[in-house]
């Protein structure tokens, strides 16, 4: 089964991916950790990625074809995965499409996670994290249960993440929709694309997901 989660940063991705990762035996694919392990092991493929990266530039789609290629070639891929982050454009689902189609491989489905912007701005800017054992936690709905100790370690020291501020996190959103909007009526003629409500609970987003995945 490879599976592909559509949703702006704070969607809870990560969150469900995990929990697919568990009941399916899937593996998670990031392409920003992909790219960091091609650096760190010095392939060809990291090499380039690097030479691209220090001189500024963006790394070409074909680069993260191949790249993402090498990866689901990889043993413990052969249960299916789920990709996050990638595609972006049009021109990256369709280069995607045909490198599994080489594989004999498809995407079985393509999951949005729609959600209320204004809504997910609270979510994001109220996000921190023990200092010391990176335990999150959030100002409304998840707090310590007793305040200024982490529940799982004790730590006494929080840290919250930069860019989880208004503005930044308004200019990703942004961001997101700009460039996910085209490849949504690309899955949606495929037949692949279905959507779940982001907002929901974290239990029901994920009887959302495994029922599209059910009835793939």
């Amino acid at each position: 089964m490879n599976v592909i989660l559509l949703g702006p940063p704070g969607a809870g991705k990560g969150t469900q991916a995990k929990r697919l990762e568990k009941r399916h035996k899937l593996v998670q694919l990031s392409t920003g950790d992909m790219l960091r392990a091609a650096v760190a092991s010095g392939s060809e493929l990291g090499q380039k990625a690097k030479a691209l990266m220090d001189a500024g530039h963006l790394v070409p789609d074909d680069l993260m074809i191949a790249m993402i290629s090498d990866r689901i070639d990889q043993p413990d891929c052969a249960g299916g995965f789920i990709l996050d982050g990638f595609p972006r454009t049009t021109a990256q689902a369709e280069a995607l499409d045909s490198m599994l189609a080489e594989k004999g491989l498809k995407l079985h489905s393509v999951i949005e996670m729609k959600v209320n912007d204004d809504i997910l701005v609270g979510r994001i800017t109220g996000r921190f994290t023990c200092a010391k054992c990176g335990a999150g936690y959030h100002d409304s709905f998840q707090k310590p249960k007793e305040p200024g100790v982490c529940d799982n370690c004790g730590g006494t020291e929080f840290k919250r993440r930069a860019d989880d501020n208004e503005a930044t996190v308004r200019t990703r959103l942004e961001a997101y929709h700009a460039q996910t909007a085209p490849i949504l009526p690309y899955y949606s003629d495929k037949g692949v694309l279905k959507a779940v409500d982001g907002m929901a609970g974290i239990d029901e987003v994920t009887d959302q997901i495994e029922d599209v995945l059910g009835a793939a």
